[in-house]
């Protein structure tokens, strides 16, 4: 009963006119609201005058995006060609020296943008963890990291260590906190790794070299060390056949999706228009819903992007970055809900998996889950919707394993083998409906705020029953259920079985054919123990 099973063609074709038609009209209502609403007192601050042929205002509330895409767009570019430039040069002439070459463009563009205190900053905490990672004790490691890292999340730490750092620019906070907090997480994977390195140890200029380098200094994503260490002293440059046709396909696609967030910037104010409590009060059912889901997959596509740039200088340095995180549309289980796959595949390693072993036990299964969301929280800054948000999500994977083992059981294992392979994936997509609206709102929480969170949940489930939760959560299930399609086509590619495509429309005088063959995958909700190396929440 697995994510090969077909359903008829005219099922698909309703469930698309569904999505359609609910996409057209939650963004109308949205774009109405946007357009009547620009010159409000309270959109002031980040409804700002946009391009002049366009003839309206642009949403800047996001001070990241504008920060990358704007405001210090010419200094950013100026930096990563720098570095692309002088990496293609040592490559052709030394590359045994190339990441040497990277530490020291790295160290030259942080002391140049930052100061000689920071730089002085960064390096004490690289020889701090360097010297303790000689110990070999995975626990002191842990603990001197995530103490250090708590030294950047909270007072009176952040204050004294700021004080190092002279003069003041826009984005110098950004720069600050971000190189700071990667340092930290690097030189734990450092010490970590060293700590598994039977052999002597990496000597503390490898160190450097990993955490110097400028593409991932600042704004990530994390490269765990054992990775770049392979790919960085690599001699071998040569490149497969195609690789830079496609890694300027994806510099062209990522410049497509900017200009395309910019124009939606002009027509609907996703950002500004959440913060408003009294307008949303006002407006209808899905232009809120609308809302929830278009700012979880907008911070998608500004993670997707900013990785996506980012990755693809790393890629013209022979690296292997991790990949942008998966698309929040095409998610339904809590076990693969990330926006930073770097991080998460950091936690993957060096906790999850590490605290979970094979997965089977549940006890360790919720001690590694809840040492996970800990550090992710650490991670993010302690606060109380931080903490909300850990616990919830770490609550609906747990929920959602557990729930897959219970239904592993019989007499339901019996039940599912005695229905058809279309009926199977109907039911799940039903329950998946459910855990994909419990996602949405567990994760808008730490992406807007507790009101709006609480406003989209009683409209939803409460003040809109029964016509509007109805509707939405129908609505979802059509969602859920392309989704599946798509993961079943991907796996018919991975795998070619000789499995028959979509059954067509059956004639009127005979019933559709329920005779499927076997599926050798499962479900990625399927109610089958959880694989340790799938990946988790950030």
């Amino acid at each position: 009963m697995g994510v090969k099973a077909a359903l008829p063609r005219y099922e698909l074709y309703v469930y698309t006119v569904v999505l359609c038609m609910a996409m057209l009209w939650s963004t109308r209502w949205i774009f109405d609201v946007s357009s009547s609403n620009s010159n409000r007192k309270t959109f002031k601050t980040s409804i700002q005058p946009g391009w002049y042929y366009s003839g309206r205002k642009m949403d800047t509330a996001d001070v990241e995006w504008m920060m990358w895409f704007s405001t210090f767009r010419d200094h950013i570019i100026f930096a990563l060609s720098g570095h692309v430039i002088f990496a293609k040069i040592c490559s052709m002439l030394a590359p045994q020296y190339r990441s040497l070459v990277y530490m020291a463009y790295g160290m030259l563009a942080v002391f140049t943008s930052m100061g000689w205190a920071y730089v002085t900053l960064i390096l004490s905490h690289c020889i701090l963890l360097y010297s303790i990672s000689l110990v070999k004790l995975r626990w002191l490691c842990f603990t001197a990291g995530l103490t250090t890292l708590a030294t950047f999340k909270m007072e009176p730490f952040i204050s004294w260590q700021t004080g190092f750092v002279s003069g003041s620019f826009e984005l110098r906070p950004i720069l600050y906190y971000g190189g700071c907090g990667f340092t930290i997480m690097r030189c734990m994977s450092f010490a970590l790794e060293n700590c598994e390195r039977k052999d002597g140890n990496y000597s503390i200029l490898e160190l450097l070299k990993y955490n110097f380098y400028l593409p991932f200094f600042f704004f990530g994503p994390v490269m765990t060390f054992d990775k770049f260490y392979l790919q960085a002293n690599n001699p071998n440059l040569t490149r497969k056949e195609g690789e830079m046709w496609n890694i300027s396909i994806q510099a062209l696609l990522h410049l497509g999706i900017i200009t395309i967030v910019a124009i939606i910037f002009h027509f609907m104010y996703i950002l500004t228009v959440p913060c408003d409590m009294k307008l949303l009060k006002h407006i209808s059912d899905w232009a809120l819903i609308g809302l929830a889901y278009l700012n979880l997959v907008y911070d998608w596509v500004k993670a997707a992007v900013m990785f996506g740039v980012i990755n693809t200088v790393s890629r013209l340095d022979h690296l292997d970055p991790p990949k942008p995180p998966k698309c929040i549309t095409m998610l339904y289980v809590f076990s693969e809900t990330h926006f930073d796959r770097g991080i998460n595949d950091w936690l993957c390693k060096y906790v999850y998996n590490y605290l979970g072993g094979k997965h089977e036990n549940t006890l360790n299964e919720l001690i590694a889950s809840l040492c996970t969301y800990g550090i992710a929280a650490l991670w993010l800054g302690p606060s109380w919707v931080v903490f909300t948000w850990a616990f919830l999500n770490c609550f609906g994977l747990n929920c959602e394993l557990w729930t897959a083992r219970f239904f592993n059981m019989e007499p339901f294992i019996s039940i599912e083998m005695a229905i058809s392979d279309s009926m199977s994936r109907r039911i799940r997509a039903v329950f998946n409906t459910f855990n994909f609206w419990m996602i949405v709102l567990y994760n808008i929480l730490i992406l807007n705020s507790l009101d709006f969170t609480n406003l989209v949940a009683k409209r939803l489930l409460l003040k809109g029953f029964p016509f509007t939760t109805i509707t939405a959560m129908f609505v979802t299930y059509c969602l859920i259920q392309m989704i599946k399609e798509r993961e079943r086509r991907q796996a018919l590619i991975d795998d070619p079985d000789p499995i028959p495509p979509p059954a067509p429309i059956p004639p009127p005088s005979t019933a559709p054919s329920t005779t499927t063959v076997p599926s050798t995958q499962t479900d990625a909700a399927a109610a089958q123990p959880v694989d340790g190396n799938k990946e988790k929440a950030e």
